[in-house]
């Protein structure tokens, strides 16, 4: 078998999403229920390239478990790697929607998550190591077994190819940021390319200084560092120099998923072999795309939809 184009390892779920914005749950009367989780909408957005993607994670034994399986097929991501915690619930994830820039989220992830129960000895390290892109997540480490299985994984890559790792710091996860700070420090020693905003980037690095983060990750032997800076844009720095990219105006519905059309769109532009600022301005687009939806997973926008965001809305 040849290798995927990308296979991503980390979070999945099913995301009850209000469809009234502006109220508290307490007051929401009637929800959507959809495919999430950041892992996997990295993979459905690369899909929806036309790349090979995969997952590595696992579910529960029960509805939503069925379901995510029949919405993986719907998204032509292929679901081999998606294990069963049959003792375990499929994790499921609420929000609130107070647009422009204020959506709490709530994770019913207990009392453990499925995709935090992978072991090392259930991975395909053939399939880790012949995919085009390896994609993991900072969740990952939080917790064993998926903390060793993550390790696992990034070290058997040995920095041969695109190995990503999102730093995805999500502070209900860790006891404290200095703890996940050390995993993730751990991680970063075996990829080539690490992602995040501010806040993740101080989780690494210890700093929020967007050149100070960037050449920090740098100095741990990264070859492609993104800082997201938010209404700042996005900073991004690798052997060819720095390249800055500012945000792509958008009215926002749900800010949530953003990040990762983000990264699909990332993945596809490196793939690609396009310049980092075309990859950028690529990447910032599909963001936009998303963050004016209110889904995550499907709203993940084809190409043709990233370049009518990138024209003004324009179809050219």
């Amino acid at each position: 078998m040849s290798g995927f184009d990308l296979v991503t390892m980390g979070r999945i779920g099913v995301d009850i999403y209000p469809l009234q914005t502006g109220l508290g749950l307490e007051d929401v009367t009637s929800f959507g229920k959809y495919l999430g989780g950041s892992a996997t909408n990295v993979a459905v957005a690369a899909a929806r390239y036309g790349l090979d993607a995969a997952i590595i994670t696992k579910t529960g034994d029960d509805p939503f478990g069925r379901f995510i399986h029949k919405a993986l097929a719907g998204y032509r991501v292929d679901d081999r790697f998606v294990g069963t915690s049959p003792h375990l619930p499929t994790p499921v994830t609420f929000c609130e929607i107070f647009p422009p820039d204020d959506f709490p989220i709530y994770f019913y992830r207990y009392p453990k998550a499925p995709d935090l129960d992978i072991d090392p000895g259930e991975l395909d390290f053939d399939a880790i190591r012949d995919a085009k892109v390896f994609w993991v997540t900072g969740t990952g480490l939080c917790q064993e077994p998926s903390r060793s299985a993550t390790l696992a994984a990034v070290e058997a890559r040995d920095r041969r190819g695109i190995t990503v790792l999102d730093l995805d710091y999500r502070p209900m996860f860790w006891d404290s940021r200095e703890q996940a700070r050390e995993w993730v420090g751990k991680a970063l020693d075996h990829v080539t390319v690490a992602v995040g905003n501010l806040d993740e980037c101080e989780t690494a690095v210890a700093t929020r200084e967007p050149r100070e983060a960037a050449k920090a990750l740098r100095d741990r032997g990264i070859s492609l560092a993104v800082v997201k800076r938010g209404p700042e844009g996005v900073l991004a720095v690798d052997d060819s120099g720095e390249v800055e990219v500012p945000p792509v105006p958008v009215e926002v519905v749900n800010g949530l998923g953003a990040g990762d059309a983000f990264g699909g769109a990332l993945c596809h532009g490196l793939l690609a072999r396009w310049d980092t600022e075309r990859i950028m301005r690529f990447a910032n687009a599909a963001g936009a795309h998303v963050a004016g939806e209110l889904a995550c997973s499907d709203a993940m926008p084809t190409e043709e939809q990233v370049l009518t965001m990138l024209n003004g809305g324009r179809h050219e």
